[in-house]
């Protein structure tokens, strides 16, 4: 029974082996290496030199029979503890989405495969930049790479301390970690130059890391600890997509699907069991906190849904925590724009409408802008509002993103009609309303069951690793199956972009289920919230 569960994630195996005599005298090392190979149905195995020092008290102290701790580096498997077969001191691995924004970390329990804890932190490196390009640029000052790399090994390994006490453990009961994350953010975590990744050709240190020594990191957790980090395939398409490939199961799919994931860039990829083709581009700074003058992260107190009354034009506003609002985050801003159109309050060109927005319109520094929620209700005393400029900005990122959608599934010779199931991933997967994001020409005009939010699929994809030592094998299969589609030589995409730059398109047929309602008359005295 102890062995079966045990086994149950493959990364522990209980091994018995005969002990040496005078007719059998096979080093210690050599004895326990043989046993695993048969049982592991492999011809590599290492012990951690760290562990080999030990191992002779270890095996005789255990009577040996033993449980042995295992990482594996493609097809070479390493051991990286011994327990005896009765101890009952529990072992760990961590998973870790390590986003530009926020980190993730999810512990997992080796024998079971269950997940006692989990935590997130807002990623420290945001104090020198928002985006990477900025960090990327502070890295090549003096002393600036190693500054960010210590935000983030520092910042892990206090959270590493806060998780394991809210389970009564100890970091040295953690063995494994898997680390996903972007390229750059990889780079950072590793300490490694990025001083080409922005530079033509655009060329990362490396792309496969493989396993790496924890301590070697900076990682304080068991000083044999591997850290599998995710392999990237370039400088735009890193390891949290490969994890979110792995997790949405798409690269086993017998029909053709695709997966897209928003941040400062939309990566999408798009396949089946056959075939991948990814691509990445600029679709996402609008629905980034900062861009907008309300716009921020989701938190208490941000708007995160929209609605517009089809009577009385007013704006009625969810926010996160139902506290009262004081910014709006990306799904918000989306619905914002979707109901705004459907009211007619601005036309197919995005340019907010007067005769409908009334007294909603107010001028800013010259600009128009339109009140979503009055200072009187609103968390900062002052008018929330949404800027013509800012309406324009998420028009360019929408446009990007369909244009992006149909440049990949057009160079694949498919329509979107042929998707068996559209996966939506990250926090933008996690709130968007997908009619809202049909409504204005971001994503295809499908039936909504076909979308399918795979909420934080980086971390998926790492805890699956954990829970399973079948998955890893797929990471580097995954990553040598996919066609990179460079969107910079499209000769296609700028003429399919500036078709994308209306509402919801400029083919009207491409959106047969969006309504709008312009032609109906605006309230004598529209109200900005209800």
């Amino acid at each position: 029974m102890c062995d079966r569960i045990q086994n149950r994630t493959g990364w522990i195996r209980h091994v018995s082996i005969t002990p040496p005599t005078l007719q059998n005298n096979t080093a210690d090392a050599d004895r326990l290496i043989g046993e695993l190979k048969t049982r592991l149905n492999t011809d590599a195995v290492d012990i951690d030199f760290y562990l080999l020092k030990r191992l002779p008290d270890l095996l005789r102290k255990c009577e040996y029979n033993v449980d042995c701790i295992l990482f594996k580096d493609r097809k070479r498997w390493v051991v990286t503890g011994i327990t005896h077969s009765q101890d009952t001191s529990p072992t760990y691995g961590l998973a870790v989405d390590l986003g530009t924004t926020r980190i993730v970390l999810r512990l997992i329990d080796l024998s079971t495969g269950l997940i006692p804890a989990e935590t997130s932190f807002d990623n420290p490196q945001i104090s020198v930049g928002p985006d990477v390009l900025a960090r990327i640029h502070f890295a090549d000052q003096d002393g600036g790479l190693n500054k960010l790399n210590k935000m983030i090994v520092d910042s892990l390994n206090r959270m590493i301390i806060r998780l394991c006490d809210s389970c009564k453990i100890k970091p040295y009961n953690i063995y494994s970690l898997s680390v996903a994350g972007n390229t750059a953010m990889t780079h950072f975590f590793m300490g490694l130059s990025l001083h080409w990744i922005v530079r033509e050709p655009y060329i990362p240190v490396i792309n496969r890391p493989g396993l790496v020594k924890a301590k070697e990191l900076g990682i304080k957790v068991n000083p044999m600890a591997r850290v599998l980090i995710f392999p990237n395939v370039g400088s735009y398409f890193g390891g949290d997509l490969i994890a979110g490939i792995l997790f949405s199961g798409l690269n086993k799919t017998e029909d053709t699907a695709i997966l897209v994931d928003v941040g400062t860039n939309a990566e999408v990829v798009l396949g089946n069991r056959d075939w991948l083709i990814a691509c990445a581009g600029a679709a996402g700074p609008a629905l980034e906190c900062g861009v907008t003058g309300m716009g921020m992260m989701a938190g208490p107190g941000v708007i995160d849904q929209v609605v517009i009354d089809h009577d009385t034009y007013n704006i009625r506003l969810h926010t996160i925590d139902n506290m009262p609002p004081r910014g709006i985050c990306g799904s918000g801003l989306i619905d914002l724009a979707a109901q705004l159109f459907l009211r007619g309050m601005i036309d197919i060109k995005g340019k907010l409408v007067p005769s409908i927005c009334g007294n909603r319109l107010k001028k800013k520094d010259g600009a128009r802008h339109l009140v979503v929620a009055p200072a009187k209700d609103s968390a900062t005393g002052s008018d929330l509002t949404i800027s013509q400029a800012d309406i324009n900005s998420l028009i360019r990122s929408k446009a990007a993103m369909y244009t992006i959608l149909e440049t990949i599934t057009s160079s694949a010779g498919i329509s979107f009609k042929d998707l068996s199931t559209f996966y939506v991933a990250g926090a933008f997967g996690s709130f968007i309303n997908p009619r809202s994001a049909i409504s204005i020409g971001m994503l295809p005009d499908l039936p909504i069951d076909r979308y399918k939010s795979l909420d934080n699929s980086s971390i998926g994809g790492a805890t699956m690793v954990l829970t399973s030592s079948e998955c890893l094998d797929e990471i580097d299969n995954i990553r040598d199956r996919i066609t990179y589609l460079e969107l910079n030589v499209n000769q296609e995409f700028m003429n399919r972009f500036s078709a994308a730059r209306f509402l919801p398109h400029t083919d009207s047929s491409l959106f047969r289920s969006v309504k709008t309602c312009a032609h109906i008359s605006p309230p004598q005295k529209p109200s900005a919230a209800g």
